[in-house]
């Protein structure tokens, strides 16, 4: 295997540091002056990569050249297929508007992000507390929404279900960290923000639901016959979580 390109990547699983280094080295030959910064983020930034993840990368432009950004194809469709490499591309001068836009994601950025290569474009950024809670907000309703409309048209399909329930983890203990933080605490990675929340929730057994979101997250499957039952605690959870950031708006 080639040497990781930078030190951020050697801890990260071997197909994903390889990957890694393919993309990075390409990227500096095909972009040259247009590429300022290139960030993993997610839980890959925190090593924490299970089989079903997507390993998130920010790659940050002076500017977006087309007949450049066209020479990476190919090591793109490869790191996607190898490892679910997605990649957000970015403008250096779209930064602060697209953390306004997207204020949850970029929070979570700024808790769990590696450079790999260039100058950290997050370190001076500010996600305005306003569109913070205005965002997670958002997030929290379309999340609430789309799992009731999955709920009513896959009832009846099991795997369906249960590869909803693994995609949902993600928004879930981002949006708690969120939460945490906008109240004033330190919130922990993600996934611990979720776990720290829950016991502060009316409602049943948060813990059994946690758990099978995390067996679905590992195996894309739960026990059978449950998936439909979990759904619909899971948009319990989701209403909850937007309770709590009403209440944030009204601070």
């Amino acid at each position: 295997m080639l040497p990781p390109v930078v030190e951020g990547t050697t801890d990260l699983p071997a197909p994903v540091a390889t990957a890694l280094t393919a993309f990075v080295s390409s990227a500096k030959t095909s972009l040259d002056s247009d590429l300022r910064s290139i960030v993993l983020f997610g839980s890959g930034a925190e090593n924490r990569l299970r089989p079903t993840s997507d390993v998130n990368v920010a790659v940050i432009l002076r500017e977006f050249d087309p007949r450049r950004i066209a020479t990476l194809s190919e090591t793109l469709v490869a790191a996607r297929a190898a490892v679910r490499l997605n990649v957000m591309w970015l403008l250096e001068h779209e930064i602060a508007l697209a953390a306004e836009a997207f204020a949850v994601k970029f929070a979570d950025i700024l808790r769990r992000r590696r450079v790999l290569w260039g100058s950290d474009p997050f370190e001076s950024l500010l996600v305005p507390r306003a569109m913070a809670i205005a965002r997670l907000r958002q997030v929290l309703m379309n999340l609430v929404m789309r799992l009731r409309a999955s709920y009513a048209l896959h009832s009846q399909h099991e795997e369906r279900l249960a590869a909803l329930l693994a995609d949902v983890a993600g928004p879930l203990r981002a949006s708690a960290a969120e939460i945490l933080e906008l109240e004033g605490s330190t919130p922990p990675a993600p996934r611990e923000a979720l776990e720290q929340i829950i016991p502060t929730l009316p409602g049943g057994d948060w813990a059994h639901v946690l758990a099978a979101i995390t067996e679905a997250r590992k195996t894309r499957a739960v026990d059978p016959g449950t998936a439909g039952s979990i759904l619909l605690k899971v948009i319990d959870l989701a209403c909850h979580l937007l309770g709590r950031a009403r209440v944030l708006s009204r601070d």
